[in-house]
C-alpha cells in the first residue's frame, strides 16, 4: 500500500512540475491573448494581472492523466502476450525500479478499464476550461455560462451514470441533486478566486483531505482503497500547487474562469465517484453519515457562496454581479490583512477537511459530534462577522 501511495504522489509531483513551468510562458503571453485582468470595479489589485491559470492546471492535470493512461495500455497489453511484461521489464530495467514495476502493471487493468470515463471527464474539463477562457476574454452572459455548466453536468449524470446515491432509490431526484452538486461546486470556486492564493489554495486542501478519505474508505465488499479517485484527486492537488507558485501574493497570475471551472469540475465529479460507505464500524454498525463528508470538505466554498447570494439578493443587488462581500472581504473588513485573512479561511478548510476525513471514521453518535464541530465552527465566523471592528486608539 505504501509503495503504491508513492507512485500516486510520484504523479502529483508530476503534474505540480508541468503546471508550474508551463505557467511562466502563459505569464509572458497573456497580454497578446487578451487574458489580463486590469485594476478597476470590484478588483483590489493595482497592476494588470495575467488570467490565464487555469492554462498550467489544465495541462498539469491533463498531461499527467495521459501519460498515466498511456502507461496503463501499456503494462496491459503487453500483460496479454506471453513473456510481453517480462521482455519489456528486463529492457528498462535499469530504469524503472522492479518493485514499482509490477505495482503498475497490477494496477494498469484497472486503470485502463475506466480509460473512457477519465478521457471523457476530461472532455468535460476542456469544455469548461475554454468556456471560462472565452469568458476572461470577452465575457459571456450568466444564462450562456450556467446552461453550458449544467448541460456539461446533465452529460456526466446521464452519460457517464456518475451520480450521488446517498441511500435514495429516487432516480430523478439523486440525478438532480448530482447536476445540482456539480454546477454548485463549479460556482463556488469561481466565486473564491477574489485574492491571492484564495481559491487555489482552498481547492488543493479540498482535494488532499478528500484523497484521504478515499484512501481510507475501500470499496463495498473489499478491502481495496479507492486508487483511482484519489488518484485523480491528488494529481488536482499537485497541478494546483504548481499554480500557487505563481499565484502566491503578491501574485503574477490569476487562476481566471478557466481554471476555477475546471478545477471546480474535476472535484465535484471525484465526490460522486467515489463510494463514503466502505463497511461497518468495529461495534458492527452502518455509516449513513459518511455520505456527508463531501459537505464537510467543501464548507467553507459552500458558506462563502450562501452567504455571498443572500447578501447581494437582500441588498436589491444582482446575485451574479463581482463585488466585495466575500468571506475573505468580510475578514479584510474586521481588520486582518489580506495574507491574513486568506491563512484564516485556509485554516478554517484544513479543519473541516479533517473532519471530513474522520466522518468516514466513526459511528452515527460520534458523527453528529465532528458535524456539530464544523456547523460551531462556521456559527463562529458568522459571528466575527457580524461583529464591526473598531480600531482600540480611537
Amino acid at each position: 500500500m505504501s509503495a503504491t501511495v508513492l507512485l500516486i504522489l510520484v504523479a502529483a509531483l508530476m503534474a505540480c512540475i508541468i503546471s508550474g513551468l508551463s505557467l511562466y510562458p502563459v505569464r509572458r503571453f497573456a497580454r497578446q491573448l487578451g487574458l489580463l485582468d486590469r485594476p478597476g470595479g470590484h478588483s483590489s489589485h493595482t497592476i494588470p494581472t495575467p488570467l490565464g491559470g487555469g492554462i498550467g492546471i489544465y495541462l498539469g492535470i491533463t498531461l499527467t492523466v495521459l501519460c498515466g493512461l498511456a502507461a496503463a495500455w501499456l503494462l496491459q497489453s503487453l500483460g496479454q502476450q506471453e513473456d510481453g511484461l517480462a521482455e519489456f521489464q528486463a529492457k528498462w530495467a535499469g530504469w524503472i525500479p522492479s518493485r514499482w514495476f509490477d505495482l503498475a502493471a497490477f494496477h494498469a487493468p484497472g486503470v485502463w478499464s475506466r480509460a473512457g470515463d477519465i478521457l471523457w471527464l476530461l472532455a468535460g474539463g476542456t469544455i469548461l476550461l475554454v468556456l471560462g477562457l472565452w469568458d476572461d476574454r470577452y465575457g459571456l452572459s450568466v444564462t450562456l455560462r450556467l446552461g453550458c455548466q449544467f448541460a456539461i453536468a446533465a452529460a456526466v449524470v446521464f452519460g457517464l451514470g456518475i451520480e450521488l446515491t446517498a441511500y435514495m432509490n429516487v432516480g430523478w431526484l439523486t440525478k438532480g441533486l448530482s447536476i445540482f452538486w456539480i454546477v454548485a461546486v463549479i460556482n463556488s470556486f469561481n466565486m473564491l478566486d477574489n485574492m491571492d492564493a484564495l481559491s487555489g489554495g482552498i481547492a488543493a486542501i479540498i482535494a488532499a483531505s478528500m484523497a484521504g478519505v478515499m484512501m481510507t474508505t475501500p470499496d463495498p465488499g473489499t478491502d481495496h482503497p479507492q486508487l483511482l479517485v484519489a488518484a485523480l484527486l491528488l494529481v488536482v492537488c499537485g497541478s494546483l500547487l504548481g499554480f500557487l507558485f505563481h499565484n502566491r501574493p503578491p501574485a503574477s497570475i490569476f487562476m481566471g474562469d478557466g481554471g476555477s471551472y475546471l478545477v471546480g469540475f474535476l472535484i465535484a465529479v471525484a465526490t460522486l465517484m467515489a463510494t463514503f460507505v466502505g463497511g461497518p464500524t468495529s461495534d458492527g454498525s452502518l455509516r449513513p453519515h459518511a455520505v456527508l463528508a463531501p459537505l464537510c470538505a467543501m464548507a467553507v466554498p459552500l458558506y462563502d457562496m450562501t452567504t455571498v447570494l443572500w447578501i447581494r439578493i437582500r441588498e436589491g443587488r444582482s446575485p451574479f454581479l463581482g463585488d466585495n462581500s466575500h468571506l475573505s472581504h468580510r475578514l479584510v473588513a474586521l481588520g486582518l490583512s489580506r495574507p491574513r485573512a486568506v491563512a484564516t479561511v485556509h485554516l478554517i478548510t484544513a479543519t473541516c477537511g479533517l473532519s471530513a476525513l474522520l466522518l468516514t471514521h466513526v459511528s452515527m453518535l460520534q458523527a453528529l459530534t465532528v458535524l456539530g464541530i464544523v456547523a460551531c465552527m462556521l456559527l463562529l465566523v458568522a459571528i466575527l462577522e457580524s461583529t464591526h471592528w473598531k480600531d482600540p486608539k480611537s
